[in-house]
This record gives structure tokens, sequence and C-alpha cells, in this order.
């Protein structure tokens, strides 16, 4: 496809001047018009073409040996001195157009350039004499590659503009790849030609050595396959070294090069270096069905042209990697965020794979931490991946690995359960042990090979080298075990997420100790708080079993009495959990009370004044209190009959204490009692004794009444928002009765509890009470019997009665839920819906959550 290929061997040096110790022939412009001279410092002529001794009339014989003043004219002897001082390093060659050189209006194009201490010229006639400015068509065609949306847009106004400059039948942008493999990625051909576009050609196409020139010598034409050369007279010099053209503009090519041409079809051809970085990204190929000649003027305007290209690709190539880079920063920040804000990587896979799909193309993705693995899409499972794990251990520690051709490199993927066959492997810890894996599969694709890429050296006439293709029919090749390749900028964004990930990997760590630590800080402080609250709970119960035998007749009035205060306690700490232990309202303390002692009477108590709440402390104590005052009301006082009521008045002071002022009033005669009992105690006592405030009572004939102050230490400095302050509490409880039948189930791992339980429901009508302490004996007590109810437990020890609900949800059998949990929500949200009832329980609580799991649609 181009002049060098299959013209240096694979193992000879990049001097052309060299092949095979044959003469190296110079093609001149058109059937042999042009010369060469070459000379040292001081003009001597050293070489000369031989078949072009006419152009500038003298003879080789004569031209060896002579000096360059003695063959041309003085002016044009000082015009090439002109141009030999401007030639420095950086500026390869430098050139004259429509020159006259013998000064007879002849004109000719020059070239001049050194090599080492030689200089070298190149005179090649003006064919065409008409003023142009090839330099005018180099910038409106570069304007219309800028203006090209994308690399590939760009490189099809190239091919376009390169037609148009050169005049060729076609014109190819080839584009290297980095395992030396070249695509036609671009094409503009007559419509009579065989497409091109899209052909790959292998690496030994365009050798090393050639591309290397391809970086010194950046356009190469062949004006006629055909055409007439010219062996270089002397072949070498005073050291016997031939002289080296890599950079002659007029130099012939390898006769193997014409034969791959002529096999094309090719008459004429040229090519034309595109440079990236300082690196060969790709070339210019043109081909012509004739002989076709650029002049020189015309060749270095399409070299500009190129260069110009060059700098404009760089400039696509560079936005379209930061328009990637940017969208992968985006989505690499979105997924960093999520990350540092503690989602799992492991728990939280589901939400961030499709950031990671987003970073970098995929067909699946895994992740792989602390021995934990998940993963999404095609990827392999658990045990292959563990496998695959201690394979990537091998690679170099603490970098991406990235490879496209997975079963050649570890050929156990060949049996994975997915279609495996790229692996982007991103190390998230200091050892090579977590991963994120980026995973693509296997692409099964046609690859158009211009000519069987196994087979580039075949047995020529000049024995075993590089030999033209017979056929350039396409040769598909079916790549198997293959991905699509990682590119650079993938890689990249993988190493950028690794090094991120690692970041916040030590730092997840970092804050996971010091919540451990926060953590069992606060658990040794809750279980020694836990403890203070349990012991002064057991001691309160302890003091309230001991008092409350005094004045007690009987065990039936003594347990009613105590059963009374351990609920009144009870209903206060379910509202203290309710509120997560702050400051509490004590209107709904005070509501709660009364709704659970009176039965018939209505609007029997009325609150007025302001809407405190008290501090957790507190609470207990006043629930004591209430439930005493609230007590004797209903067995003495004003709630005794069907007239009287309890007049309340709450209001907090300027100094923040709280006045509570207690009138009963319509009710029967008061007499004060005769000695002070338990319940006596605790109103007048407790309150000055554990919140240091004071309380004042009056037995007056018309009825009790209190005044009680509560320090403002124990009220809170914020009130309950209520829409009136006067507010009845009315009785809302109605008379529940239910009639069960049939077997009832009880499960509850305390055997007292369970007994009390059984004894209600039997008193409800319950023909049956199957008591069990464990999920799998109350399993197997609803597959030997018809239950019609059951009461459970949420919590069984090491159990929950979760498996015995879903059961009887199944079943459409009624159920109530027992829990001694405050926030019975959480605890029971995996549950099926149930009415709740809170422990401690009493025969009106269970009857009442009886009621309600009968009465509900559900059932």
């Amino acid at each position: 496809m181009t002049e060098e290929q299959n013209y240096i061997r694979p193992d000879e040096a990049v001097d052309l001047t060299n092949c095979d110790r044959e003469p190296i022939h110079l093609l001149g412009g058109v059937q042999g018009y042009g010369c060469l001279i070459a000379t040292s410092s001081d003009f001597m002529v050293k070489h000369v073409s031989q078949n072009v001794q006419d152009i500038l009339h003298f003879s080789a014989e004569d031209a060896i040996g002579g000096r360059l003043i003695d063959l041309l004219p003085e002016r044009t002897v000082h015009d090439l001195r002109t141009k030999l001082q401007i030639l420095n390093v950086e500026t390869s060659s430098s050139r004259l157009f429509g020159y006259d050189v013998l000064g007879d209006g002849r004109l000719f194009d020059v070239s001049v350039h050194t090599l080492d201490q030689t200089y070298v010229f190149e005179f090649e006639p003006k064919i065409d004499t008409e003023n142009r400015d090839e330099m005018s068509l180099v910038q409106p065609l570069v304007a219309r590659v800028r203006r090209a949306k994308d690399i590939k847009a760009a490189c099809d106004q190239a091919a376009m503009a390169v037609q148009v400059m050169s005049g060729f039948d076609r014109v190819m942008v080839y584009q290297f790849d980095e395992d030396g493999t070249g695509e036609v990625i671009a094409e503009k051909r007559k419509s009579s030609m065989e497409p091109f576009l899209g052909l790959r050609y292998p690496a030994s196409d365009i050798p090393k050595q050639a591309r290397a020139l391809y970086l010194r010598s950046t356009l190469r034409l062949i004006s006629d396959v055909d055409g007439v050369v010219s062996p270089i007279v002397p072949p070498t010099n005073v050291q016997g070294i031939p002289m080296d053209l890599s950079m002659s503009v007029m130099r012939a090519v390898s006769p193997i090069h014409l034969e791959y041409l002529r096999n094309m079809g090719v008459s004429a051809s040229m090519s034309v270096s595109i440079i990236k970085d300082g690196k060969l990204w790709g070339l210019f190929a043109c081909h012509h069905e004739t002989p076709r000649h650029i002049d020189f003027e015309r060749r270095t305007a399409i070299e500009l042209f190129a260069q110009f290209f060059s700098y404009e690709l760089v400039q696509k190539i560079d936005i379209a990697s930061r328009v990637q880079s940017s969208e992968a920063r985006k989505l690499h920040d979105n997924l960093m965020i999520q990350l540092s804000g503690g989602t799992n990587l492991i728990n939280g896979f589901e939400i961030i794979a499709d950031e990671l799909r987003g970073l970098i193309a995929n067909d699946g993705v895994a992740v792989y931490s602390d021995g934990r693995y998940a993963c999404l899409g095609d990827a392999p499972d658990e045990i292959e991946f563990k496998k695959l794990v201690r394979f990537l251990n091998t690679a170099p520690t603490g970098q991406v690995f990235a490879t496209h051709r997975l079963p050649a490199l570890y050929p156990e993927a060949s049996d994975f359960s997915a279609d495996i066959a790229g692996v982007l492997a991103v190390p998230i810890s200091r050892t090579p042990r977590d991963y994120i894996v980026f995973f693509r599969r296997e692409v099964a694709q046609s690859v158009k090979w211009a000519g069987n890429p196994n087979k580039p050296v075949e047995v020529g006439p000049n024995g075993t080298r590089l030999t033209p293709r017979k056929s350039f029919d396409t040769w598909s090749e079916l790549v198997r075990n293959t991905s699509a390749h990682w590119t650079g900028s993938e890689v990249q964004t993988g190493e950028s997420l690794r090094l991120s990930l690692i970041e916040i990997v030590l730092k997840l760590t970092d804050e996971s100790n010091e919540t451990r630590q926060k953590a069992a800080d606060k658990q040794e402080l809750l279980i020694a708080e836990l403890n203070h609250r349990v012991r002064n709970i057991l001691n309160l119960i302890q003091g309230l079993v001991s008092q409350s035998r005094t004045g007690a007749k009987d065990v039936a009035t003594y347990t009613k009495v105590l059963d009374g205060r351990v609920q009144a306690l009870a209903r206060a700490h379910d509202q203290l959990t309710r509120q997560e232990w702050s400051p509490s309202s004590l209107r709904q303390l005070i509501e709660v009370e009364v709704n659970a002692f009176l039965t018939d009477a209505k609007d029997r108590i009325s609150i007025t004044g302001d809407a405190p709440k008290l501090m957790p402390e507190a609470f207990s104590t006043m629930a004591l209190v209430i439930h005493e005052m609230v007590t004797n009301a209903a067995k003495y006082g004003a709630l005794t009959d069907h007239s009287g009521k309890i007049l309340l008045n709450l209001r907090i002071q300027d100094d923040g204490a709280l006045q509570i002022e207690w009138r009963e009033i319509g009710g029967p005669p008061v007499q004060a009692p005769s000695r002070q009992g338990f319940g006596t105690t605790i109103i007048e006592k407790t309150i000055p004794y554990e919140l240091k405030g004071t309380v004042k009572t009056r037995y007056l004939v018309t009825g009790f009444e209190a005044d009680i102050m509560i320090p403002s230490t124990a009220v809170s400095d914020t009130q309950e928002v209520v829409a009136d302050k006067t507010m009845s509490v009315a009785d809302n409880k109605e008379k529940r009765s239910i009639k069960l039948s049939g077997d009832v189930l009880i499960v509850e791992d305390n055997m007292l509890i369970a007994l009390d339980a059984s004894d209600i429901l039997k008193d409800n009508g319950a023909d049956d009470v199957h008591m069990s302490g464990s999920v799998a004996d109350a399993l197997a007590v609803l597959e030997a019997n018809t239950i019609t109810f059951a009461l459970l437990d949420v919590n069984l020890g090491d159990q929950t009665s979760l498996p015995i609900a879903q059961v009887l949800a199944d079943r459409s059998i009624p159920f109530v839920l027992a829990t001694g949990y405050g926030d019975a929500e959480s605890i029971t949200a995996s549950y099926p819906p149930a009415v709740i009832a809170k422990k401690p329980f009493t025969a009106e609580s269970i009857v009442k959550a009886i009621s309600s799991a009968l009465s509900s649609p559900d059932n």
C-alpha cells in the first residue's frame, strides 16, 4: 500500500541505500526529468544521476571530481549557498520554486538538504510554468477540517482535501493501531474503484524501519511505477559507503514495492505522513490508475496541509478526550460522594453499579471487598472470581491491570459461566486483595484483513523476503477469545478510580474505627445507665409491693392496687419512650391515666391553663402521683358518683416553676382520712422528696383540693402546642366484651405471663388454650390443631415470632402481637399487619386488643 513496504528487511538498518547491496535508483520527475548532485562542503561533486546529463549540460565523467562553480552559474551557486546558510537542525531541507538554475530561462524546483558533511541538491524541471499560488489552497481546506464535529468527520474532510490538491483517484486516511496494524478509516475515491474503507493491514506491511523513515521524510511520490530510473554514479563515496538517500524527494523505490502497486492496479502513488505528538499516527495514502506527476511546489503545499491537519487532529483528539474525561469525572465525583457518605461497596452495590457502568464501558462489573463478592451483568460467579483474584494478585502491585485477551493469559477464563474475554481490574486496597473489576464479552467480529495476516512473508523470486500479495481480496479472520480494547483513557480513568477509592477506603476505615470506639463508649454508658434505671425501677417496684400491702383487706384488693400502680408506671414509660426520653406532655399523662380508669363517666375532668412538658426524671414521679389522685377521686371523691368533677389548672410561673391546682367539686362530702396510707404518702411526700417541690392538700367537705408546685428544674422550657388551653378529658373507653371460641394459641417464653394471658382468654370464651415457648412448638401446634385466635410475644429469647405470624396471616387466623418495646412500629414493621398490645398488659388492654383484631376488615 505504501512505497516502503516490503522494501526493507526487518533486520536491516534504516539506511535505504543498503538494501541487498543493490544500486540505489533515482526516479526523476517524469521519465527521467530531474537531477541529483551531492557535494562536500567545498562543493566538490561526489554523485550525479547518469541519464539526466543533458539537462544540466555536463557529462557524468566531467562532473566527477569537478567543482560546482564550474557546472552552474555564479548567481545560482550564490543562491544555493544562501539556502545552505539557513539550514539547521530543525529545518531538514530548504526549497526554491520556479528557479532559473542555468540562466537560460528553464525553470526548476530545487531542494537542498544535508547529510553529515554532505550537501544534496535536487533539481526538478518545472513543467507547469503558469503563475499559481498553491499555498492559497491550504488555509480554506484546513478550515473545513477545523469545522468538522469529530475525528471521523475531520479525516473525511482531510481525505477530500488531499484529493482536491493532488488529483489522485483514491485518497485514504490510514491509521496505525497500538499493535502496529493499520486500518483505512476514511476514503475518497473514483466511483469505479473498489472501496478499501474498513480494511485492516498487518503490522508487517509497514515495518518499523519504514515507519521510522516516514517520521524523517513526510512525503513520498511515485509518479510512474514503470518509469525509467537511473543509477547513482559512483555508487559509493571514497570510503566505499553508499549514499544515504533517505531524505531525497526524487529517489527511486524498491522494485518489490513497484510490483506490489502493479498487483493493485496502481500506476502512481503518494504517501504523506500524519504525525501526532512526535509519533507516526497514520498516513495519507494516494493511488492513481495512470501515471501522475505532482510538481514539487504542489507537493510542498500538500505536505504543509498534512502538518496543519496533524495540529487539528491533535485538537480534535484532545477535545474528545477532555469531553470523555469530563463526563467520567462527573460520574467519578458522584460515585465518590456516595462512597464518602458511607455507602458500602457491597451493600450499596446496585446503587453504585450504574455509576461504574457510566465511568468505564463494560458488559459486567464486580466488587470484591473484605472477602465479600457482588456482581452485575456478565461476570464470573463467586467461586470463579476468587480463582481469578489469585491470578490478578500476580500483576504488579498497586496498578490497574487491563487485557482484551484474558483467556490467552488465564486459560481458565475459557470455562467461565459468563462469556468474558476482557478484564480491567482496579485494586482498591493497599494489598492486592480487594478489587473493582470491569468485564467485556468476547467480540466474535469479522476483521477485514487486506490479505492473510498470518502469512506476511513468502518465498519470491529474490529468495525468502517480503513479497507483494498476489490477491487483495478481503481476508476475513474471526477473532475469538478477544474483547474490545481498553483505551488509554479508560485505563487512566481506572487509575483515578483506584487512587480515589484507596483514599476513601482508608478514610472510611479510620472513621469506622472511630465510630466503633464511640459506639463502644456509648454502649458502656448505656449499660451503666440501664443498670442504674433498672435498679431504681426494681427498688420502686419493691417499695410498691411492700407498701401496697398497707390497708389491703385481702389478696384481690392488694393485687388490684399494685397492678394499677405498675400500670401507671408502664404507661408513663411508654409515653417517655415514644418521645425518645425527651420532655413529655403533662396533659397527655393526665389524659392517659384518666382514660385508663374511667369506664362510664364523660366530661368529668377539665384542664385549663398552660400545656407544660416535664423532664424525663420527673415524669415517672408525676405518673404515680396523678395515678393515686385519680384513684382516690374514683374511690372516695368526686368521681364516685355521676355528678362530681375534677378541675385542673396548670400555670407556669415567671421563674419557670409549674403550679398545679387540683379541685374536686360536686361529689359526695369528703372526710380527712383517719390514717395516712401509702397512696397519701405518694401524693404528699414523693414530690418534695424527689423533685424538691411542694404539695399542700385540703380535705374540704365540698371536695378534695391540692396545690402542687414543681420547680423549674423539672419543667421543660418549651410547652406543648394545643389548639385551646381549655381541654376536656372525656372518657373514650367503651366497655368492651369479646367472645372467643375454639382453640387459641399463646406464644410466650415466660411461663407466668403465659398463664396470666391464658386465664384472660379463657375468661373471654376460649375453649382450650395451647401455650408454646418457641417457634417450633408453636408451628407444631398450628399443624395439629384448628386455631381460631393467637396471642404472640414478639421476642422469644433468641428468636422472634415472625414465622408464626406469617403462617397465621397466610391462614387468615386473627392474632395480636404483645411487646415490651416502646418503639413497637420499627420492631414489628416486618410482620404482617396486626394489632399491638403493650406489656405489661392487663385484662382490659388484652380484651381491647383482641376486640380490635377480631373486628378488623381483614378478619
